[in-house]
C-alpha cells in the first residue's frame, strides 16, 4: 500500500463528487479503504439508523459525514489558502516532512 498524501487534521478541499468545492478538516483516515471522513458544513451527509443506547437514548436516524475517496481531496496550502499537491523532502535535521508544492511551505 502506498503512502497517503493526507493526514488527520489537514484542511482539504473536495475536487470531485457531490461535495465538490467544499472545504473541511479531516476527522478520520480509513487507509485500508483509501477514504477519509471530512468534517465541514457543505460535506455530504448520510443517514444512519441507530438503536437506543446510552449516548442516544431515543435512537432513530442521525446524519453523519460520508467517507470520501482520497483521490477526490486536495490539501489546502497554509500560505495561499489554495489547493496544492503534496511533496516529501528531508528537513535540516534529516527528518521527512510534507510540503506544499505551490509555495514550498511545510505542512
Amino acid at each position: 500500500m502506498s503512502k497517503l498524501h493526507i493526514k488527520k487534521g489537514d484542511t482539504v478541499k473536495v475536487i470531485a463528487g457531490e461535495s465538490k468545492g467544499a472545504q473541511g478538516v479531516i476527522k478520520k483516515v480509513l487507509a485500508e479503504k483509501n477514504r477519509a471522513i471530512v468534517e465541514g458544513k457543505d460535506i455530504k451527509k448520510i443517514s444512519k439508523h441507530t438503536k437506543p443506547n446510552a449516548a442516544n437514548p431515543d435512537g432513530g436516524i442521525i446524519k453523519i459525514e460520508a467517507p470520501i475517496h482520497i483521490s477526490n481531496l486536495m490539501v489546502i496550502d497554509p500560505k495561499s489558502g489554495e489547493p496544492t499537491r503534496v511533496g516529501r523532502k528531508l528537513d535540516e535535521n534529516g527528518k521527512k516532512v510534507r510540503y506544499a508544492k505551490k509555495s514550498g511551505e511545510v505542512i
